[in-house]
């Protein structure tokens, strides 16, 4: 993941550089004698902008080149902090009470904290650092950058605003589903029949319990959806699933294992109840085992269970028939999906670039999320950038270590170098939040706003954006599945 923190340094660049930009011909840079430095610094910055595009993408195989864009983007975060502090003491005289955000408080997660001494004038302060950014920037030359500011290279540009429902077709996995819906028939006699569906991440486990939870199999059961993520809790999950079986408790918050055992036996007893735990990586057994048998108290009931893992391990430790192993899907399939994502049939070009289309799905290597994601990101794509994606550099750096798991990681990749520089940023900030979080939308664009990496309107456009590459995933309530 260090080439994907490389890759940032162009959108911290261009915040920091338009930090910068607004200081210069202010009243308090003139009178400090301030305006001809930062005028510098901001050409410093625009030399090497536009070289980053070349590095970014030598940063994925080159180790030298990855190093340097990591020192860069750190002195950004310097730079910033010091404008931050300039821009404070400013608004300490003229604005007594106003006060400004630190960017480093808020992209901490990004780097360890750097500081200078106090000791030194604002205006040496300012000096010292454009001679340190010269050091830096002049390092980009040993590389013999491109400057890319006209290159031909792909971009994500101009997607128009997708739904909300972003599966309105599912490629593949009917036989899947049925295959799985058979297993269940034949052991649903049981009062627990737990069956896990395991695989790589990306292949489509998720997508395949859903279609069996949707099935009319299941119509005259009580169903409960309960998103289980790294952080095992079986409180938490027994709350979840109290809450979506009961009438009065629906903010359940027991506290205490034998209360969420008495309210559990108590709506599972004579039920006929089906319950997905998806995204399991608990592979502690006797934390499975206390799992199983919260779900076993129910008298007289017939529960069944649908649990999603990438662990063979834990499949085989949780079930109580035999578990399914996912296959990739096929070549023709993530095809089929690069097409729909990238609405390849109402391309005027579409006969030119089959045949590239056709490479890149079989770079997918099976993975349903790489063939989504690079298939929205090819939408906009000129033919050229076709190519560039197809004879891409990841795709040879994931080959050392050709698994489905390194092309999925390769392809994710890949559509987020070619990301503009504001949706990295964006996506970048994401990171403080736990896999599997529920993010607000007017909560997370309201953070955006505040650290200025977006207004309200274009916040919304990029949440559409990170859902369309499958970086970000739409919420829907269990009831909405």
């Amino acid at each position: 993941m260090a080439a994907l923190g490389g890759m940032l340094a162009a959108a911290i660049l261009k915040v920091v550089g338009d930090q910068v930009g607004s200081l210069i011909g202010g009243q308090i840079a003139l009178q400090m004698n301030l305006n001809n430095d930062l005028k510098k610094m901001k050409m410093a910055l625009e030399s090497v902008d536009a070289v980053l595009e070349d590095a970014e993408r030598r940063s994925i195989t080159d180790k030298s080149t990855r190093l340097w864009l990591k020192r860069l983007k750190d002195f950004m975060y310097v730079i910033s902090d010091m404008i931050d502090e300039f821009e404070a003491d400013t608004q300490a005289i003229t604005q007594p009470s106003a006060r400004k955000f630190s960017f480093k408080k808020y992209l901490a997660f990004m780097i360890p904290c750097l500081t200078i001494g106090p000791n030194i004038t604002m205006a040496n302060r300012m000096k010292n650092m454009r001679d340190d950014l010269k050091v830096i920037t002049d390092q980009h030359k040993e590389f013999k950058l491109t400057d890319c500011t006209n290159a031909n290279e792909p971009k994500v540009t101009d997607i128009r605003e997708t739904s909300s429902t972003l599966e309105t077709q599912i490629v593949g996995r009917t036989e899947e589903r049925d295959i799985i819906l058979a297993s269940l028939s034949e052991s649903m006699t049981e009062d627990i029949t737990i069956l896990p569906i395991y695989g790589i991440g990306g292949l489509g486990k998720t997508t395949l319990a859903k279609m069996v939870y949707n099935s009319s199999q299941f119509n005259e059961y009580s169903q409960v959806w309960v998103y289980v993520s790294q952080t095992f809790d079986v409180i938490k999950i027994g709350n979840s699933i109290i809450s979506q079986l009961s009438e009065k408790d629906k903010e359940s918050a027991y506290t205490g294992k034998q209360m969420i055992h008495n309210s559990l036996e108590k709506l599972l007893a004579n039920k006929k109840i089906l319950i997905v735990l998806d995204d399991l990586w608990e592979d502690n057994m006797s934390n499975l085992e206390e799992l199983k048998d919260m779900l076993k108290i129910g008298k007289s009931s017939n529960v069944v269970v649908i649990a999603t893992t990438r662990s063979e391990g834990i499949a085989k430790e949780i079930s109580t028939i035999q578990p399914y192993k996912l296959a990739p899907l096929t070549d023709d399939m993530c095809w089929s999906i690069i097409k729909q994502k990238s609405a390849f049939e109402s391309r005027g070009d579409k006969e030119q670039l089959e045949e590239i289309g056709k490479v890149i799905a079989m770079k997918c290597a099976g993975v349903a999320l790489a063939a989504k994601s690079l298939g929205h990101t090819l939408k906009s794509m000129k033919p050229g950038h076709w190519e560039s994606v197809r004879d891409s550099n990841i795709w040879t750096a994931s080959s050392l270590e050709d698994t489905s798991s390194t092309q999925v990681l390769a392809s994710l990749k890949l559509s987020y170098s070619v990301m503009p520089s504001y949706l990295k940023l964006c996506f970048a900030y994401c990171a403080i939040f736990p896999k599997g979080h529920k993010i607000l939308i007017d909560d997370l664009i309201h953070q955006w706003v505040s650290l200025g990496f977006s207004t309200r309107e274009l916040g919304e456009r990029y949440i559409s954006q990170l859902l369309g590459l499958s970086f970000l995933d739409h919420f829907k309530s269990s009831s909405d599945f």
